[in-house]
């Protein structure tokens, strides 16, 4: 796999999704991981193409809502979004699945 894609999602694009990449970009360095990063709203990520979409717990049941291939994307919903703990702790099985571990 090349460099992987993720995007960051919440409910205008712009806020909570932005907060939760900058935490993730913390983690990746920690982790030696260059990936392709966007944030967005949930209606547009739908047809975005992202390895892994990253978003807060509470838009889990909008997600539910869209058919998303999860053969090719990989959602991981977060309780806090700037948890660089929570984020690692989820991140790192991800990617040892995805093979970038």
């Amino acid at each position: 796999m090349g460099k992987m894609t993720i995007l960051f999602v919440c409910g205008a694009g712009l806020g909570s999704s932005f907060a939760a990449q900058m935490s993730t970009e913390d983690v990746l360095t920690k982790l030696g991981v260059e990936a392709k990063l966007d944030h967005t709203d949930i209606s547009s990520a739908v047809s975005m193409k992202a390895d892994l979409i990253i978003t807060a717990e509470n838009f889990r049941s909008q997600f539910e809502k869209y058919t998303i291939d999860e053969n090719k994307t990989t959602i991981m919903y977060l309780k806090n979004i700037v948890s660089k703990v929570e984020i690692e702790e989820k991140i790192v099985p991800i990617f040892k699945e995805k093979g970038i571990l």
